[in-house]
C-alpha cells in the first residue's frame, strides 16, 4: 500500500509540473480603428501616409489580406465582434434608414444576454478593460441601470466614450444632421413662411378674410419649431459627446484637446497594473471617424490633410503600446490584433470641401456598402514565437473570428446554447491549414442580407454574389454623396435577378460582372449560394430589434448629465483632477 501511494504522489507532482511548464495563457491586445480604410496602412501598400508602428506589427506577425467586416457600420460591425455572431442575430442591425446610435439617451443596445468575449475572459480569470469607443448603448429603462454599458457585459474597466464621435462634437466641423434639418426645419419654416405671406397678402387685398387666431397659430408653430432647432444645436454637444469612467462622467462635453493622448495613457496604466495576471485590453480609437482630430505634435505634419494626421497620431498610440509590452518585456506572452471597424468613408468631405475619408486602395466603395471598400479591413496579428513573422494569408476570414480566438487561447469553452458564426484563426496563423473555415461568409446590409461570398474547398476561386448593389450618386461616382452613406432598400438600391456575379480571386476590384457567356457554371454556382444564403436564413431566430425607431430616439428619462451641474450639463473632472494631482 505504501508503495502505491508513493507512485500516485510521483504521478501527481509529475502532472503538476508538466501543467506547470505548460504555455501560461497570453495577454490579448484588440486594437480597432474607426472608419480606417484598407488603403491607409502602409504594409496595405499606402506610399504617403506614415504608419510605421502598424507596419512593425504586420512585419513581425501576420497580415490577413482578405479580413471581412461582418457589417460595413459602426453598431453591427462591433456587435459582431464582439460576440462572433451575424449582428441580425442579437437584433443589431436596423431595418431603417440609420443603422447605428446617435444618442446616449436611446434605449437600444448589445441585450443582456448575449455573451461577449470579454465576459468569457472575465470569467477565466482575466482583467479587462474597454479604453475608446464602444457604441453599443448604455441604459434601458432609467438613466442608471446601464444595461448594455461596458461593464455589463464583461468588462472591469471602461474609460471612453458610450456611443461614438460625430462632427456636432466639434464646434465648426459641420453637422451630420444636415438632410434632417432640411426635412424637418428648414422646408417646414420655407413652407410655413410662405403660407402666412400668402394669406396676409389675400386678407389685404380682400378676396379672403383670415381670423388673426390663424396667423398666430401659424407663427407659433413656426416659433416652436425654430426654438427646437436651437435647443437641439445648443444640447446636442453636452448631451452626447462626453467620455466616462465606469459608470461617472468625467467630462461633459469632451475636450478634443490631447484626446489619444489620454486614452493611450488610460492603455498603458491599465497594462501597467496588470503585470501580474492575464489581461484583455480592447483599445478602440476614436480615430479616423470624423470629427478629425489631432495634437499639435501632429496637425499639419502629414501629406494627407487633417485625415492623415489623425491616422499618424493613432500609429504613433499603437506604437506607445507596443513599446510598453516590450518594457514590462510582456511582447512574448501577449497576442496584439489591430483591424478596422469596417471600410473608409468616401463620401466623408468638410463643408469646406477637404476630403476626410480615408482609402480602400483598389476596392469599390466604402462604409456603408458591401461592395469589397466597405468590409474588407486591415487584419493583423502578432504572437512572437507562436505566429510567424512576416506572412500574409489570403483566405476569408472575418472580424467574427476574433471571438472564438480568443476564448480558445484563455481557456473558455464556446458557448453552446446559441449559434457561433467566426472560426478560430489559429490553425490558419500557425499555418496548419491552408483553407479558412468559412466556406461561405453572408454580407449583411442593416437588415437585408446583400451578399453571399462562397470560397469552394476545392477551387482557388471566391465567389461573391449580390442580391442588390447600391445606386451610387452622382451616377459614375464611388458613393452615395447626395445621401452622405449608402441605403439598403427601396429606390436608394437596384435588385438583381439573377444575382451580380464575381469571382473575387480574378476581380477583386468587382469591375467586371460575370454572365453565362463568361463562366459556363454561372447558373449552377449561383444555385449552390442561393441553398446556402436560404440555408442561412433558417438558422435565424426572431428577436427583439434594438435598432428599432423607438429604440433609436432620444428619451429624455435616459439621459445623463454631471451631477450639481444643473441643465447645463457640463463639467469637467479631468481638468480638475489635472489640477488637483499637480
Amino acid at each position: 500500500m505504501p508503495k502505491k501511494m508513493r507512485v500516485l504522489s510521483l504521478l501527481l507532482l509529475f502532472l503538476w509540473e508538466a501543467q506547470s511548464h505548460s504555455a501560461p495563457r497570453p495577454n490579448i491586445v484588440l486594437v480597432m480603428a474607426d472608419d480606417l480604410g484598407i488603403g491607409d496602412p502602409g504594409c496595405y501598400g499606402n506610399k504617403t501616409l506614415r504608419t510605421p508602428n502598424i507596419d512593425r506589427l504586420a512585419s513581425e506577425g501576420a497580415k490577413l489580406t482578405q479580413h471581412l467586416a461582418a457589417s460595413p457600420l459602426c453598431t453591427p460591425s462591433r456587435a459582431a465582434f464582439m460576440t462572433g455572431r451575424y449582428p441580425v442575430r442579437s437584433g443589431m442591425a436596423s431595418w431603417y434608414r440609420s443603422g447605428v446610435f446617435i444618442f446616449t439617451a436611446s434605449s437600444g443596445g448589445l441585450p443582456s444576454n448575449e455573451i461577449t468575449f470579454a465576459k468569457l475572459l472575465k470569467n477565466q480569470g482575466y482583467s479587462t478593460a474597454l479604453i475608446g469607443k464602444w457604441h453599443l448603448g448604455m441604459n434601458c429603462h432609467n438613466k442608471t441601470d446601464f444595461c448594455h454599458h461596458p461593464l455589463r457585459h464583461g468588462f472591469d474597466y471602461f474609460y471612453g466614450l458610450t456611443v461614438t464621435n460625430l462632427r456636432d462634437c466639434k464646434p465648426g466641423e459641420g453637422t451630420v444632421f444636415t438632410m434632417a434639418f432640411r426635412k424637418l426645419v428648414f422646408i417646414p419654416l420655407q413652407i410655413l413662411g410662405v403660407t402666412v405671406l400668402t394669406l396676409a397678402v389675400l386678407n389685404c387685398l380682400g378676396l379672403l378674410r383670415v381670423p388673426h387666431s390663424v396667423f398666430f397659430c401659424l407663427l407659433l408653430l413656426a416659433g416652436m419649431i425654430l426654438v427646437l432647432f436651437l435647443c437641439f444645436l445648443h444640447y446636442f454637444r453636452p448631451l452626447n459627446c462626453f467620455l466616462m469612467r465606469d459608470y461617472e462622467i468625467t467630462q461633459q462635453p469632451m475636450s478634443y484637446d490631447n484626446l489619444t493622448q489620454r486614452l493611450t495613457a488610460e492603455a498603458t496604466h491599465f497594462i501597467h497594473r496588470n503585470t501580474e495576471r492575464p489581461f484583455l485590453l480592447f483599445l478602440s480609437y476614436l480615430h479616423v471617424h470624423t470629427a478629425l482630430f489631432s495634437n499639435r505634435d501632429f496637425a499639419g505634419k502629414s501629406r494627407h490633410g487633417a485625415y492623415g494626421d489623425a491616422a499618424e497620431e493613432m500609429d504613433w498610440s499603437v506604437g506607445q503600446i507596443l513599446n510598453v509590452l516590450d518594457e514590462l518585456r510582456l511582447a512574448n506572452n501577449t497576442l496584439v490584433y489591430f483591424t478596422s471597424d469596417h471600410g473608409a468613408h468616401v463620401e466623408e468631405v468638410n463643408i469646406k470641401g477637404e476630403v476626410h475619408g480615408g482609402s480602400n486602395g483598389i476596392y469599390k466603395g466604402g462604409k456603408s456598402n458591401n461592395w469589397e471598400g466597405g468590409i474588407r479591413v486591415p487584419g493583423i496579428l502578432r504572437w512572437p514565437g507562436v505566429i510567424q513573422a512576416g506572412q500574409d494569408i489570403d483566405a476569408p476570414t472575418s472580424n467574427m473570428d476574433i471571438f472564438p480566438t480568443v476564448a480558445r487561447l484563455a481557456g473558455s469553452p464556446l458557448p453552446e446554447d446559441r449559434i457561433i458564426d467566426g472560426r478560430d484563426l489559429m490553425p490558419l496563423l500557425q499555418r496548419k491549414s491552408q483553407l479558412s473555415d468559412h466556406e461561405f461568409l453572408f454580407h449583411y446590409c442593416n437588415a437585408y442580407l446583400n451578399a453571399v461570398r462562397w470560397h469552394p474547398r476545392n477551387s482557388t476561386s471566391i465567389w461573391k454574389a449580390f442580391f442588390f448593389t447600391p445606386k451610387f450618386s452622382p451616377a459614375g461616382s464611388n458613393g452615395c454623396f447626395s445621401t452622405h452613406v449608402c441605403f439598403c432598400f427601396g429606390k436608394f438600391v437596384t435588385r438583381h435577378d439573377p444575382p451580380l456575379l464575381f469571382d473575387i480571386s480574378k476581380d477583386p476590384s468587382e469591375r467586371n460582372p460575370l454572365t453565362p457567356t463568361t463562366e459556363p457554371r454561372f447558373h449552377e454556382i449561383l444555385k449552390v449560394m442561393q441553398a446556402a444564403a436560404d440555408e442561412h436564413t433558417r438558422s435565424l431566430s426572431e428577436v427583439p430589434n434594438q435598432l428599432s425607431l423607438g429604440n433609436q430616439l432620444w428619451k429624455p428619462w435616459l439621459q445623463l448629465c454631471c451631477p450639481s451641474s444643473g441643465l447645463s450639463c457640463q463639467c469637467d473632472r479631468e481638468k480638475q483632477d489635472a489640477l488637483v494631482s499637480r
